[in-house]
C-alpha cells in the first residue's frame, strides 16, 4: 500500500502544472522583469521589485508593509519589526525578524 502511495506521488510530481491565479497575477506586476532580466542588467541576482508590496502583509499583523532600500527590509511600523529580504526573497518568519525600535521601558524612560 506504501509503494503504490509512492508512486502515485511520484507520478504527481512529474506533471507539469499551471502556474496558479497568485502565480500568474506576480508575473504580471507592471514595469516587473524576470529574475534572469534583472541578472543580466544590474548584475545583482535577484533584487526585491517594490511592487510586490501590493501582495505582501506581515504574517502576524496582517498588516501592509513598507520596503526600506537603504537596509533592504520590509518594515512593519505597527509592530517595530524588520522582514529581511536576501537573495531578492523575503524572509516572513517572525524569528526571523528584527527589532526596529528599543523596549516600551527604555522608550518611555527617554521620553520622560
Amino acid at each position: 500500500m506504501l509503494s503504490a502511495t509512492c508512486l502515485r506521488l511520484a507520478r504527481a510530481l512529474r506533471r507539469p502544472r499551471a502556474p496558479s491565479a497568485v502565480v500568474r497575477r506576480c508575473l504580471q506586476v507592471p514595469g516587473a522583469r524576470s529574475c534572469a532580466d534583472q541578472s543580466e542588467r544590474t548584475g545583482q541576482p535577484g533584487t526585491f521589485h517594490p511592487a510586490l508590496l501590493q501582495f505582501l502583509v506581515c504574517p502576524l499583523s496582517k498588516k501592509p508593509l513598507r520596503y526600506e532600500a537603504s537596509t533592504n527590509e520590509l518594515i512593519n511600523e505597527e509592530l517595530g519589526i524588520a522582514y529581511p529580504i536576501i537573495d531578492g526573497i523575503p524572509n516572513m518568519i517572525p524569528q526571523a525578524a528584527r527589532t526596529t525600535r528599543q523596549n516600551k521601558k527604555q522608550e518611555e524612560a527617554e521620553q520622560h
